[in-house]
């Protein structure tokens, strides 16, 4: 059988902007000799859809789409069409997500989704029903064994102490008779997916000797990032084709006889990262209706890296780049940002904020005067402010959205300012560690100096005072990270993570500031998601709580941050 895979970019509620291009792909693939066009998951709504779902008017526009596709498959008598779409039919007028196979004029086909994840970014059984049968299809001599998603990552031999399913999809699917197996899916990347996604799809072929057809959503829908990886992998466990990471693609594949295969080589992790963030960026603003970005540009390495990513997403010509220097801002620091916005080609401006700042400290003086016991925190974060404040101006007058600069690490313990350096539209970094902010620092540099290396070696500061270092208020940045990820993606405790040779001070002080500044987070602009928890969707922590850690020990770093 020749199928014709489509990794498409949809956007989320515009059915009919992705109409108009499965029908482009359809047409080609029919004269081309395909006999099916397969699409990704929930294709017709985009992914996820989210709340569009419990809109009933939404609901009636998917139905009267498929029966517009089911008309116009008759243009195309010889090529079938599987994809995806939200079917009401469940319990009390649930929802099913479902796979349909149309062909001829008919919708000859409905497989719903049997295996609804409900961890981390992922909330299906708000929406939907589990499917109350699974069962293959025959389709012009072959039997279609179709899924979606997480239907085929239930597999026991890769995950056999943490199966969260009691089926396996795949197994039924290959034990009813099924001779070709096909998954559609929406699965979002995150660092070092693409790798296990591979040896899922792979096993299933290897474990029932079928060929196994996968189909991936590529791009960025808000927070969410997906990479595509599209696959057809023959029944031997051999990849024939796997498509580009972050670029729509269509290719027609013969699933008959011998294949002429591929060898997968799975990317640096950091290219994907890179390729993630870039994808994000240029997504979330084109389908949010922007062309171009404002960056506050400081001279540190955060706000280097977001230029440079941002520049390779929307155009050097689309980005500016606003240095806005204070009393306490080296010169240094405004030398480098000039440098790096030549090597990117730029659009620069500086604003000096010393006058706003005095303007502003003149005038609290009498009604806030300064802390003894916390002398310039309110005069620090009165500068981030002023900058958050020009920064919106230049969205305003000029349509860009601002890209605020801050990474994980700092967004994690609080070390930002809200209404200030937390400003914009999308936060580029807020799931990107400041270890491997400077991993990406090197990764945009691989072939030659963009961000200038000075940037590159200097110790981070915001320069919000004299003599100020990210190092006097936070933990050394390589403790900092571990302890994060330890905290925030593994879930462990303060008591398990000290076991492992941390410091239970450093620890205890990194896990209360956590906690402690979950009511900013809530505040943040979304974020792109790379890693296995980022915060934002995926992470629901409550604001107005308690921890009890179990553990009573002096902070040696600063609280108030």
């Amino acid at each position: 059988m020749k199928i014709t895979m489509l990794q498409p970019n949809p956007v989320i509620g515009d059915l009919p902007g992705n109409i108009e291009h499965l029908l482009e792909a359809w047409e080609r693939a029919f004269k081309n000799g395909s006999d099916l066009v397969v699409t990704s998951e929930l294709y017709i709504t985009g992914y996820p859809p989210r709340d569009f779902l419990e809109r009933p008017w939404f609901i009636n526009n998917c139905q009267q789409v498929l029966d517009e596709l089911v008309q116009i498959s008759t243009r195309y008598p010889d090529t079938g069409l599987i994809t995806g779409v939200p079917l009401p039919g469940g319990r009390g007028g649930r929802l099913y997500n479902a796979a349909v196979l149309i062909y001829r004029g008919e919708l000859v086909f409905k497989q719903y989704k049997s295996l609804l994840p409900v961890y981390d970014v992922f909330d299906e059984t708000r929406y939907f029903e589990t499917a109350p049968t699974i069962a293959p299809i025959c389709f012009k001599g072959e039997i279609l064994g179709i899924s979606i998603c997480e239907d085929a990552w239930n597999n026991s031999q890769l995950w056999p102490r943490e199966r969260l399913y009691e089926i396996d999809p795949i197994d039924t699917l290959a034990g009813q008779g099924a001779t070709l197996l096909i998954n559609i899916s929406a699965s979002p990347f995150n660092a070092g997916k693409e790798n296990i996604r591979f040896q899922i799809m792979k096993n299933h072929a290897q474990k029932h000797q079928l060929p196994f057809i996968y189909v991936n959503q590529v791009g960025g829908n808000d927070e969410l990032l997906f990479d595509g990886g599209s696959m057809f992998i023959n029944r031997n466990g051999q990849p024939v084709t796997v498509f580009p990471s972050f670029h729509e693609h269509e290719e027609m594949v013969d699933t008959s006889g011998e294949n002429q295969t591929c060898e997968y080589v799975a990317k640096d992790e950091i290219e994907t990262i890179y390729m993630a963030l870039v994808t994000g960026i240029k997504d979330y603003l084109h389908k949010c209706g922007f062309s171009s970005a404002v960056v506050g540009l400081s001279g540190g390495i955060d706000s280097a890296v977001t230029c440079s990513l941002a520049c390779a997403a929307l155009g050097s010509q689309n980005v500016q780049a606003i240095a806005m220097p204070s009393p306490y801002s080296s010169p240094q620091s405004t030398d480098d940002a000039r440098l790096l916005s030549s090597n990117l080609g730029m659009e620069y401006k500086v604003i000096s904020i010393t006058n706003i700042y005095e303007a502003y400290a003149h005038s609290l003086q009498p009604y806030l005067p300064v802390s003894e016991s916390d002398p310039e925190l309110t005069l620090e974060n009165i500068q981030a402010r002023i900058r958050g404040n020009l920064l919106m101006a230049f969205s305003n007058q000029e349509g860009s959205m601002v890209l605020s600069t801050g990474n994980k690490s700092e967004m994690a313990v609080g070390y930002c300012t809200l209404y200030g350096d937390m400003s914009g539209g999308l936060s580029v970094l807020a799931d990107v560690s400041k270890t491997t902010v400077y991993r990406l620092a090197d990764y945009i540099n691989r072939q030659y100096e963009i961000i200038p290396h000075s940037i590159i070696i200097r110790p981070p500061s915001a320069e919000l005072k004299p003599g100020q270092l990210d190092q006097d208020a936070l933990p050394p940045y390589d403790i900092l990270d571990a302890i994060l990820n330890l905290y925030v993606e593994k879930a462990l405790s303060p008591r398990e993570i000290t076991a492992r040779g941390y410091d239970a001070n450093t620890v205890l002080w990194v896990c209360r500031a956590v906690d402690r500044n979950e009511y900013k987070r809530k505040q943040a602009a979304p974020g792109l998601r790379i890693s296995s928890k980022a915060f934002g969707t995926g992470r629901r922590m409550p604001i107005a709580a308690r921890q009890a850690y179990g553990i009573k020990k002096h902070s040696p770093w600063n609280t108030r941050i």
